[in-house]
């Protein structure tokens, strides 16, 4: 038993990787897509497109939270969960003429798409350059 606990306090005296905190707005109405148009005249807006069921969009979204480091005064990020919300999605498509991928990363700027990337394209250090 001494032995194992050597390997124990040693493991327990490394910090903890601190996550960095994605400042996540819910969008879960389509009314929010009129807001979002508007907010994007101030600030850029990204929505990430999220399948709950999917494991390669739920690698893609722990790996943009992971390496997120923009001050949320720089950006605002929609979250949007495809399952629950497919037809935001779809309204999504259609009002900025963007095609469906899952998961999938849309910038707005002055009410227009600046960029969108999806699968593992998508990456949070590339938000810096387009904001």
């Amino acid at each position: 038993m001494g032995f194992f606990s050597a390997f124990k306090k040693e493991d327990s005296a490394k910090p903890a990787k601190e996550k960095n905190k994605v400042p996540w707005v819910e969008l879960n109405t389509i009314d929010q897509l009129l807001d979002i148009k508007q907010e994007s005249k101030v600030i850029p807006v990204a929505i990430f497109k999220h399948s709950t069921r999917c494991v390669i969009s739920r690698m893609v979204l722990r790996d943009f939270e992971d390496t997120f480091a923009i001050d949320s005064s720089k950006i605002k990020l929609y979250y949007l969960d495809l399952l629950t919300y497919r037809d935001i999605s779809n309204e999504i498509g259609s009002e900025f003429q963007v095609f469906h991928q899952s998961p999938q990363l849309i910038v707005i700027k002055n009410g227009e798409v600046i960029a969108h990337a999806s699968h593992n394209d998508i990456k949070a250090d590339t938000l810096i350059n387009l904001i």
